[in-house]
């Protein structure tokens, strides 16, 4: 978010055990349970769109983070055979994720009403500017978390690895209208993602995407995950291809640090077209101990970098 923001300034259920939170005045207490480590992670691919099942089981990426469907909706939903072969694919095995967006409601996904408006069901806020057909929401609320609930579990039906959460950060456009618990909010709706698919499946990975300075305000977070994918550290906060200003690459990586120190996995996605500057993005990357990955922004393409190709190194 805080990449977004600099964009926009240059161009104009249950009461559960260790995070205790206050919400409205009551005690949210979240488990920490025992999470797999997805070890010997060294390279992954992210694609959203224009996904090939077969022509990415044929790469040598460790772990995969795709769309759960080939259209994103439930007609081109992705059956449990195909991602088991995905994950023991000619390329070698593979994590397998499956982005789910739990800060923002999407248009075109299987949960969607034809008749929904902002304000109505009461928890879809404004549509956002910059992404149509995808509408912030009041992510705290009962019935948004178990549309994300019922997503996970359709994420494990379908014999996904884990989840690939993103707008986590989407707190910061409610703390910045005066809603003062909406980080811990967030971080405790993470934890009942975790917990609510650990009862399906306990080797189940929980990724989040973006919003690492939470790990700062709440270091029981780190617990709630696997690991932590980072947009724009290196290359594409201000702008595509362009060098992140390095005050900003530096408090980033400080808090992605707490996730590494205790022993999660850190991605890094920059988006770049410039050979150096790709390959700067995976030097500075790896030497911090991260596991990068250089793409364009629209995720559309299945993207293996020059000199970057895992089935070489």
């Amino acid at each position: 978010m805080a990449c977004r923001r600099m964009r926009v300034q240059i161009l104009i259920a249950a009461c559960l055990v260790i995070l205790a939170v206050f919400l409205n005045g009551c005690q949210i207490v979240l488990p920490s349970p025992a999470l797999p480590e997805p070890a010997g992670v060294r390279s992954f691919l992210y694609q959203l769109q224009e996904i090939d099942l077969a022509e990415i089981g044929r790469t040598c990426y460790d772990l995969i983070v795709i769309d759960y469907s080939s259209d994103g909706g439930e007609g081109g939903e992705f059956t449990a055979t195909e991602i088991e072969a995905l994950a023991d694919s000619p390329g070698g095995p593979k994590i397998v994720l499956a982005y789910l967006s739990i800060g923002e409601a999407e248009n075109y996904r299987f949960y969607w009403r034809a008749k929904w408006k902002p304000g109505d069901p009461s928890w879809l806020d404004e549509e956002n500017p910059e992404w149509r057909g995808n509408y912030k929401v009041h992510y705290w609320e009962a019935e948004w978390q178990g549309i994300a609930l019922e997503y996970a579990d359709r994420l494990i039906d379908a014999g996904f690895d884990g989840a690939y959460l993103d707008l986590i950060d989407a707190y910061e456009y409610y703390e910045d209208r005066g809603r003062a618990t909406a980080a811990a909010e967030m971080v405790a709706f993470v934890a009942a993602i975790r917990s609510h698919a650990a009862v399906r499946d306990p080797d189940f990975l929980i990724v989040v995407q973006n919003a690492a300075e939470l790990a700062d305000a709440f270091p029981e977070y780190v617990g709630f995950v696997d690991g932590i994918g980072q947009e724009d550290i290196y290359y594409g906060c201000t702008d595509d291809d362009v060098m992140t200003p390095p005050e900003v690459t530096s408090a980033m990586e400080s808090h992605l640090d707490l996730f590494l120190a205790a022993g999660q996995l850190v991605l890094t996605i920059d988006y770049a077209t410039t050979p150096r500057h790709i390959d700067d993005a995976y030097a500075k990357s790896r030497a911090k101990g991260y596991v990068p990955f250089v793409t364009t922004r629209a995720l559309d393409e299945l993207v293996v970098n020059p000199g970057h190709d895992p089935c070489s190194e």
